[in-house]
């Protein structure tokens, strides 16, 4: 790596350290805000990814701003072990990822504080709780449609984000065996040819593809490709390193396709793609407003899934290119709607151009920015390694 790209990533990380810090603090009850002037709520399910940049940083104060946003968690947890959508609002309900993304952020703050107990009865309220999100009562977990993190966009039944996050949790709470099973449910194919036969249970792995599909429930399914959870099924190990690496090269292929054909600006890939247009029957009306082709969900380029995908790379050792990703990375990050910033930390870009949208000073953009920085100086991926090592000697 060039020395001046060295020096800017050392800055960039700088840069995140004080975006997290100036968020830990905000109006609700004292616990973090979601972006340094927007977003002033504690969001759940980005105060919960922002764990891992937290944990590698090292930083007493954000990990006591941690405490206290998983100790609020469980106390605004319902009888049945939901976890809300915002940290301070216990009726704030219907999120699919907020439970799952909680068991992980808790193993994760115990594996860094050596607090093996903290907040136990919650975990096991919330592992029962997802037990029950099995409509076929299996391991798959199932969702309804906008509640996960892509809240202007469908996905329907088993969806494989939400599923890599269950496969997280199991195996970082030591649950390899029902871990195992969702990893095996995953491995069978989407039903293609209308038909369901009795006993056959639907799965996520695309024929001829080396991804996992978007989702699958039943006889229906979308191809599409979802960066963020195939980046966690590389991670966590759910994807065989030979998988992984076909997919990585996949993944280059069909970003250097989009910047050919002027649908990609950045040397970054989208979080969805293809991009979902009009004239496709996914298409929904309220997408016009809010989701457009390259923008938002729909193919926008979000610093923080970004993260997960450089992570990914390192996992698989494809380090040369984890440099190259990590680079284009920080060069995102720089952009911003504010000149008075020299990082925007912005929510998403729009992949046509580049445009940084949202807003600044995500805190979820920066925690993934020094994760994934962290992954390539180190070249390993702290709390993830250890699932693939365990997979491997199973």
């Amino acid at each position: 790596m060039q020395i001046e790209n060295k020096q800017l990533i050392q800055e960039a990380k700088k840069a995140a350290l004080e975006v997290l810090l100036h968020n830990a603090h905000g109006p609700f009850a004292g616990l973090p805000r979601t972006a340094g002037w927007g977003y002033p709520e504690p969001y759940t399910r980005d105060l919960m990814f922002s764990i891992l940049g937290i944990a590698v940083s090292n930083n007493k104060v954000l990990m006591d701003s941690m405490h206290k946003v998983l100790e609020t968690l469980a106390k605004n947890q319902t009888d049945h072990g939901h976890i809300p959508s915002l940290v301070h609002d216990k009726d704030d309900r219907g999120s699919s990822d907020s439970t799952p993304l909680f068991l992980i952020a808790i193993s994760i703050f115990r594996k860094k504080t050596g607090e093996e107990t903290f907040l136990q009865e919650a975990v096991e309220k919330a592992l029962i709780w997802m037990e029950y999100q099995s409509p076929s009562d299996r391991y798959l977990v199932a969702q309804q449609p906008t509640s996960d993190w892509r809240d202007e966009q469908w996905v329907t039944g088993y969806g494989l984000f939400v599923n890599t996050l269950v496969y997280s949790y199991l195996k970082l709470l030591g649950l390899d065996e029902r871990a195992n099973c969702v990893r095996q449910e995953m491995g069978r194919f989407t039903i293609t040819n209308g038909v369901m036969h009795h006993h056959v249970h639907e799965g996520l792995t695309v024929k001829y593809k080396p991804y996992y599909a978007f989702w699958s429930y039943k006889i229906h399914s979308s191809e599409r490709f979802d960066l963020l959870g195939n980046s966690i099924a590389i991670l966590s190990g759910i994807a065989s390193p030979s998988r992984a690496n076909e997919m990585i090269s996949w993944i280059e292929e069909e970003c250097a396709s989009m910047q050919a054909k002027g649908e990609l600006a950045l040397d970054l890939p989208p979080n969805f793609f293809p991009y979902t247009k009009p004239e496709d029957p996914d298409w929904h009306a309220r997408y016009a407003l809010y989701n457009n082709p390259g923008e938002y969900h729909n193919g926008g380029i979000w610093p923080f899934i970004c993260g997960f995908y450089v992570a990914a790379l390192v996992a698989a050792k494809r380090y040369t290119l984890a440099e190259e990703k990590l680079v284009a990375l920080t060069n995102c990050i720089k952009m911003t709607t504010d000149k008075e910033l020299a990082f925007g930390f912005n929510e998403w870009h729009k992949a046509q151009d580049g445009k940084p949208m949202g807003q600044n000073w995500q805190t979820w953009s920066a925690a993934l920015y020094l994760y994934a920085a962290t992954c390539v100086e180190e070249k390993h991926t702290p709390f993830f390694d250890e699932m693939r090592t365990n997979l491997m000697l199973a």
